[in-house]
Order: C-alpha cells, then structure tokens, then sequence
C-alpha cells in the first residue's frame, strides 16, 4: 500500500462531509454489492450501506493495491464475501471501514460516532496495532487485539477471513518471500480458525491458496491428475450411476431426499492418502438431504442395506456433534467403482457444514438486516483461549493458539465431564480444561483402569480419570508435553509466581540480616520501607523485595540499610 499522510486538513475534512452525504455509490460493484445483500434482506438499510462505501472509497483515494488497483477493491471485494454468505449490514459496514482506521486520519471515536458502536468494534478488532509501538511482538499483539475483539463480536473473526481470503486471491502481486510468509501463516492460524467457526466455504478456498503457494509443485501434479480423473468420470458415468443408485436405495426406503454430489476440494483430495491410484468417487462426496434429523439414520439404513460399509469409517456427529455446531452422518461404502463416501444431514445442517457460525448470525437477522437476536455463549475453544492469553507475551499466544486451534477430540471424565480438546492432547491438558486448581494439583491418570504417564497422547473417546494431590505444584516437565495454551500457561504462570515468593523472601531475608529482624518488621509496620521502597523505584515493597532476592537491580540490601539507618540517625 501506497503511504498516507495522516494529516487532516480542512480540505480533507469537507471531501469526508462530502463522503457521508453521499445519496449512493456509483461503482458498480459498489452497486452489485448493495444488491446482493437486499437479496437476502429486502428492507436492509441500503443508504447506510452506501455512505460506507462512499465514505471508505474517499479515505482510501490515494491508496493503491500491490496490483495498481485503487484500494478500495479490497474492502469492497471483503465486504462481497461476507454479503453472499448473508451477513448482515452492519458487518458489512465494517467490512467496507476495516482498514479506515489503520490507514488514514480517520479515528475510531469519529467512525463510532458516525456508523455505531457496533461497527466500531467490529473495525477495531480489525485493526492491526502500531508496528513502532510494538516492534517484534506487534504481530502477535495484533492477534490478540483480534481475539478481545472477538469477545465483544465474534463478526470480527468472519471479518478478518474474509479479509485474508481477498488477500490470498491477490497473492500473486505480492513479492515471493511475503507470498509464503502469509501462506504459511494462514494455513497455521486462520484455516484452522476457520474450521473452527465452521465456515468451511472459506476454510476450503483458504487451504488450496495456500497449497499453491507453499507446495506448487504438488498441486499442479493434483490439479492435473483430479482434472483427468473427474474427465474420465463424466465420460464414463460412474459417478452419475452411482448416485442414481443412491437415489433407488432411499426410495426403496421411502426417504425423502435430494441427494447432491460435492467435488471435493484439491487440497482434501491431495491429504487423502489416495496417490496415484485415484478414482472419480475419490474426487467427489454424495450429499444426501433429508428432510427431517431423524431421517438421517432411516437414509443410513438405506446406504447400508445397498452397499457394504466400512465400519471404521462412520461417524456419527448428530448424536456427538462437532465444536464447531457441525451435525451429520458420515459412512464410507463400497461399491463397483470403488468407495464411496456419503453425507447425510438435514438442511439446516447443510447450511451449518458450509457456513457454520454464520448460519447462526442469519437465523438472528431480520429483514431489515439488523442482528436482533442475543449472541450465543462463547465456542469452548474461545473461552479456553480468552482464559489465558492475557497472560502470555505475544510469541507464546502465537504458538498456544497455533496448538489450541488444530483438529480436536473429546474425551470424558469418569465424574461425566466432556472436555473438547486439541488433537494430542494429554493428561496434563485434560486436567488444566477442568480448571486451573485440577490442573496445579494434578498427580496420575488412568484409562480404561490403567495409569498412563503425563505425556501420553489421548485419543478420541477416551475416558480419563484424574487423580490429583492435597497440595499444588505442577512439575515444568510437564512443559515439554503439554499441547494446550491453557495448560502451559497455568505451569508457567504457578512456577512464575513461586519463584517470585521465594525471590521476595530471599531479599527480605537478606536485609533482615543486615538491620535485624525486629527493626524490618518495625519498619514495615511503619511505613518507612514503603518510602524506602519508592525511592528505590519500585512501585510497592514486595517489589524492592524481589529485586534484593533476585539481585537483577542497580540497589542492593547494602543500600536500603544504609538508608533507613539515615532515616533514623
């Protein structure tokens, strides 16, 4: 991007009043913009979604894209991913301001005063934190500005997707270098940031970005050999003839269903394990719709009556769902041409498994396209992560969340305890998911009757017994296994803390040496080590006292005897 100069001018202030009283924009993709989202709201405010548009096309006027386009290509094409999923319009409000504040003399209060509170939270989420204020640790202070922000409006989260998803479309302007860094950044953060808000549309668009760039070799091998494969598929029919079949075994059950076939995306087909030895049900997954949940094991039934099914290939997410609100039946059958992997869901499940908590934000919007409902409970995962982050320094966010945000798995606690956590978790984690006094009191655990070592990698479904001690004390070996932020935070933060207390009773002990133990409690009680501790530079006295202990300042006990000495000669 292109740089700003921040200052406002008076002339800059009447182009911004120019700005707001905009009646409409005449971009036409401005235009197409305010259309598709009356589509899917026929009352929404259409001029307030203009003036933001007119508005953000001003503050950005000078600014130009890596590609020579004018800036406001990008939170147009931002706020058009989110309009087709149907967001609603405030978020597409602060879609078109997200980068306003980051990158020109506009202010947050102003833009609060002028497009609502609730934009406003959505844009400052948004946006990254000074660079100069922050130096290194800027990156992962911007992550956790993001995670705060989405405590107050998970929409900031959808936001910054649909932000990286235009990002990595346009990758190819950007240099080398910066084309994997993003890549890689995104496929270890946002994709599984993604899944875990269930917005698959996006995860799965996310994910072949990033194998072109970081793998270009192995996708264009699985580019070519999905595109001849899916070629001979068509020709010879397989695949329609199968699904027609899957159609003949519902009706002989007399379910009602629509029964899609989904290409599946590169990257998934690439991950498979499939190699060389690919056939056109690989490329493809059968969706089967029905009309009601119940109906789903009916149309099972169905499946499995017609074809033989791999049993270690059901899963049963409607009686277990996913995290991420995700709720279907999956099996794997054989047939003729090879196997074949069926979904079967209701229809608001279809809708969950491609948007997720998107399909939750619509069922709250009205038709003027106002969220009117009141926003769910935090997912466990964020809740986990806003439980620790504020104690972590922006390196360690970074790698927590990279651990927290992986493939989950459940296991349950012999007390009846769910506990969603990340995949290879271990003990540890689990008894840190119980909370933080389980955790610092952990001792032993056992599955199926057997203890097992703090390391051991638990698995999906296991049910863990955690034995714990009278008195706490985390062993910081348990720091080389343990996987999740919450539980290498609550290690670290005890054994911070203990080394501190003995810090301050060393120091307090040295200087009890040197004057006595009766006149130091005197002095405490009088408040002359407090002074003492001030003048030091110290903001209270257990501070002085740690630093004494520690010896890490430039005062040592010498001093501070010295001057109560002075205070009382």
């Amino acid at each position: 991007m292109a740089s700003t100069d921040l200052t406002a001018s008076s002339e800059w202030w009447r182009g911004l009043n120019a700005a707001f009283a905009a009646r409409g924009p005449a971009d036409p993709e401005a235009r197409r913009l305010v259309a598709e989202h009356l589509r899917w709201y026929p009352r929404a405010d259409a001029v307030l979604l203009g003036r933001a548009y007119s508005v953000a096309e001003y503050l950005h006027r000078e600014q130009k894209r890596k590609s020579g386009e004018p800036y406001i290509t990008h939170p147009l094409a931002v706020a058009m991913i989110l309009a087709e999923m149907g967001l609603d319009t405030a978020t597409l409000v602060a879609a078109l301001l997200h980068d306003t504040v980051e990158d020109t003399p506009f202010s947050l209060p102003h833009l609060g005063a002028e497009f609502g509170p609730e934009v406003a939270v959505m844009v400052d989420g948004v946006t990254k934190v000074d660079k100069v204020e922050y130096g290194e640790a800027a990156k992962g202070e911007t992550i956790r500005k993001m995670v705060l922000g989405a405590r107050e409006d998970l929409r900031v989260l959808l936001i910054k997707l649909a932000d990286r998803l235009h990002n990595l479309r346009t990758l190819q302007f950007q240099p080398p270098h910066k084309r994997i860094r993003i890549s890689e950044e995104t496929r270890h953060l946002l994709i599984p940031l993604a899944e875990r808000l269930g917005v698959y549309r996006i995860k799965r668009e996310l994910e072949d970005l990033c194998f072109a760039y970081l793998e270009p070799e192995a996708h264009e091998a699985a580019r070519a050999r999905v595109q001849k494969v899916r070629y001979e598929g068509e020709e010879l029919g397989g695949v329609h003839t199968v699904r027609r079949n899957l159609r003949d075994a519902l009706s002989e059950f007399r379910v009602r269903a629509d029964v899609e076939v989904r290409d599946r995306h590169l990257y998934s087909v690439h991950t498979s394990g499939f190699g060389e030895r690919i056939s056109p049900l690989d490329t493809v997954r059968f969706l089967v719709v029905v009309r009601q949940e119940p109906d789903a094991y009916l149309a099972l039934g169905a499946v499995h009556r017609r074809w033989q099914p791999q049993r270690s290939k059901f899963r049963d997410f409607i009686a277990v769902p996913k995290f991420n609100l995700y709720k279907a039946l999956h099996t794997t059958v054989h047939t003729g041409s090879g196997p074949m992997q069926v979904i079967i869901c209701d229809a608001h499940s279809q809708l969950v498994s491609d948007l997720g908590i998107v399909a939750e934000i619509r069922q709250g919007t009205g038709r003027d396209g106002r969220l009117t409902r009141e926003r769910t409970n935090d997912p466990d995962w964020l809740t986990r992560l806003l439980g620790w982050q504020d104690q972590a320094d922006a390196q360690e966010l970074l790698r927590g969340m990279r651990t927290d945000l992986v493939g989950s798995i459940t296991v349950v606690t012999t007390d009846g305890r769910v506990l969603t956590l990340p995949e290879h978790s271990t003990p540890v984690d689990a008894a840190y998911a119980l909370g933080a006094e389980v955790g610092h009191r952990f001792s032993a655990a056992m599955i199926a009757g057997r203890f097992v070592p703090p390391s051991h990698g638990l698995r999906d479904g296991d049910t863990v017994q955690i034995v714990t001690k009278a008195f706490p004390g985390p062993d910081e070996a348990w720091l080389e296994s343990a996987k999740t932020g919450e539980a290498r935070m609550g290690i670290t933060t005890w054994h911070r803390a203990r080394r501190r207390e003995e810090a301050e009773e060393a120091g307090r002990s040295l200087l009890a040496g040197l004057i006595g133990r009766g006149p130091l409690i005197d002095a405490e009680a009088s408040g002359e080590m407090t002074g003492v501790a001030r003048a030091a530079g110290h903001i209270d006295l257990e501070d002085l006292y740690v630093a004494l202990g520690r010896g890490d300042g430039e005062i040592g006990p010498d001093w501070v005897a010295d001057r109560l000495r002075g205070h009382r000669a």
